[in-house]
């Protein structure tokens, strides 16, 4: 199994406000799924709940401690980072992380790259990244976008 996380972040590593993402850039949410497409996402309730419906040509996974009855049934619920670790830890498969807050917190020393679209602004947040260590990564901006004046870049960090 290798893991990556994707999200999109502001300045101050701002993530969403009021379950929602706090930029709607259409470039951005055409990279995650070109990103994505084909693998297995894994993401927490909220997450979950803030989507318009399942992640098409993804394998969906929610880590949470609801249960099952409380999803469609092309949902896999998972309730905790181990029972996930033990039950993919052998496959071999690139599964991202997509969020939130919570799950990143979780996943993020797991992780060997970041697929970051970093937006060039700040805002009102009330859910952010999880500070990481820039300096143990190497950084490739792979694409660059502006979306109703918002400027951002695509960055990959991966692990040195």
């Amino acid at each position: 199994m290798k893991l990556a996380i994707i999200a999109c972040v502001g300045k101050n590593l701002e993530l969403g406000l009021n379950n929602d993402l706090i930029w709607h850039l259409p470039s951005d949410l055409k990279y995650f799924k070109k990103v994505t497409l084909g693998h297995t996402v894994i993401m927490g309730e909220n997450t979950f709940k803030s989507l318009p419906g399942v992640l098409k040509n993804r394998h969906n996974i929610v880590l949470t401690k609801s249960t099952k009855d409380d999803f469609p049934d092309t949902i896999e619920v998972l309730h905790s980072i181990e029972e996930f670790i033990d039950k993919y830890k052998d496959k071999d498969e690139l599964i991202f992380v997509i969020g939130g807050t919570s799950i990143y917190k979780q996943f993020i020393d797991l992780v060997d790259t970041l697929y970051l679209t970093e937006v060039d602004n700040e805002s009102q947040a009330d859910v952010y990244f999880p500070k990481f260590d820039k300096s143990l990564y190497t950084k490739e901006i792979v694409g660059s976008g502006n979306d109703n004046d918002i400027k951002f870049n695509f960055v990959i960090y991966r692990r040195i």
